[in-house]
């Protein structure tokens, strides 16, 4: 007998339990309901003769009987739906193989595609050259805010291929994947990477300036806003000193640092060492920093210390935190310092410091790490050591830092030379 949903008039015969046959003109249609999409398939049969119907019928039938046991949908999801999807199953990798900041980017590369492909767009009309012309249009849609780099668009594309593999592994998908436009292999050398970073006569202005400005700010700390100006100093200063990614160095809590000192030719030296957690990193691995202790951890440590236990006091105690597990860069340890107030903090201190042509040369705080890279380069770390230092490849140091800087090519070009009374001597 056919189920509720299947309801006849005179014109409709019903096949099987849950699908009639009917007449619209004089050609055989067929229509059935499939209960886990609460939706109605309705399909033309191109047959004017009931009994090809009837045969033709079963075809459709039994592959839409095969779908539903195998859980493919027979409808397809919209874009948005998709990367709903996506992002739902993404977000519980948090903490696992990405962090927060990961999560972020993934969602904000996914909207631009959104954009481009229109959110209402069938996942399943989907084909392989689908986004052949998303590069172009990622660079003309930007109007007049500043170019977008070919890096960022091709870690676009990576990111929606990622996507769309899951979505057909799936079954949401027709495709594993686009096709997008084959890019000439940028050049992120030389040029590019002196705009993105920083002289050493700046850095010294700016390290003089920063000192200034926490020293200010300590002055009156409790003046409103002065607590964060002091936190977001320090952020800076130590930014400079360890070249951390922000995700790594706004997740960093007390215990993952640590003081101690370390005796060379006879003489004590003051380390400190950062641990930089897994969960944290963007590369989903541990690993430790060491540079010599300016003392400014300290400083923030003596800030902070007072601040944060009290605002622990007052919690509940199962909500309490021991002080080795709250925030280094945050006001009550809870809650770091926001990005908003890091790039405020930045752009008046770049303004102290007179670094001139920010936006021609695209400096962000994040260029403090291209400066501290480099002089790893330049101080002759081999391309191995550095990259374990900066949690990177080996591959992508010698690409971008290692032959790129003016230091290393003299370097290179004295290599096997000896000064000696004031003349070089081939050694």
């Amino acid at each position: 007998m056919p189920t509720k949903k299947v309801k006849t008039n005179g014109t409709e015969i019903a096949v099987f339990e849950d699908a009639v046959i009917y007449k619209r003109g004089e050609y055989w249609h067929f229509r059935m309901w499939l209960a886990k999409e609460r939706k109605y398939v309705r399909l033309s049969l191109n047959t004017t003769n009931l009994n090809t119907a009837k045969e033709e019928v079963k075809k459709h039938y039994y592959e839409l009987k095969a779908k539903e046991y195998a859980g493919v949908p027979h409808f397809s999801k919209t874009a948005k739906d998709g990367v709903a999807m996506y992002l739902e199953q993404r977000e519980k990798h948090i903490g696992v193989n990405i962090t927060k900041g990961r999560f972020s980017t993934i969602k904000t590369h996914l909207e631009h595609w959104l954009d481009y492909i229109k959110r209402d767009t069938k996942l399943k009309e989907l084909g392989i050259n689908a986004c052949e012309n998303y590069f172009s249009a990622r660079q003309t849609g930007v109007g007049k805010k500043k170019s977008i780099s070919q890096t960022t668009i091709e870690n676009e594309q990576s990111t929606i291929n990622a996507m769309m593999k899951w979505l057909y592994k799936h079954q949401q998908a027709n495709i594993d994947g686009f096709e997008f436009t084959k890019l000439k292999r940028a050049d992120r050398g030389d040029e590019s990477l002196r705009r993105n970073s920083f002289t050493d006569d700046e850095v010294v202005a700016i390290r003089t300036e920063l000192e200034k400005y926490i020293t200010d700010a300590q002055q009156n700390i409790d003046e409103k806003g002065n607590l964060v100006k002091a936190i977001a100093g320090y952020y800076l200063m130590i930014s400079l000193m360890f070249g951390l990614r922000r995700g790594e160095q706004i997740q960093l809590e007390w215990r993952d640092h640590e003081v101690f000192e370390h005796r060379v030719a006879g003489e004590d030296y003051g380390l400190v060492k950062l641990t930089i957690r897994a969960e944290t990193s963007k590369v989903n691995r541990t690993r430790r920093i060491v540079e010599k202790d300016i003392g400014y951890f300290a400083d923030l440590f003596n800030l902070q210390y007072p601040r944060i236990t009290k605002f622990q006091k007052t919690k509940e105690k199962n909500e309490q935190k021991k002080f080795g597990n709250t925030l280094i860069f945050s006001i009550n340890g809870d809650t770091a310092i926001s990005n908003r107030a890091i790039a405020y903090h930045f752009d008046k201190i770049m303004k102290l410091a007179e670094v001139d042509n920010l936006e021609k040369r695209n400096i962000v705080p994040y260029s403090f790490r291209h400066y501290y890279i480099t002089s790893k380069v330049n101080s002759g770390l081999a391309p191995t050591s550095v990259s374990e230092i900066a949690g990177t490849s080996t591959t992508q140091i010698e690409s971008t830092y290692y032959h790129t800087t003016d230091a290393k090519l003299i370097a290179n070009a004295f290599a096997e030379y000896t000064l000696r009374d004031g003349l070089l001597i081939p050694s």
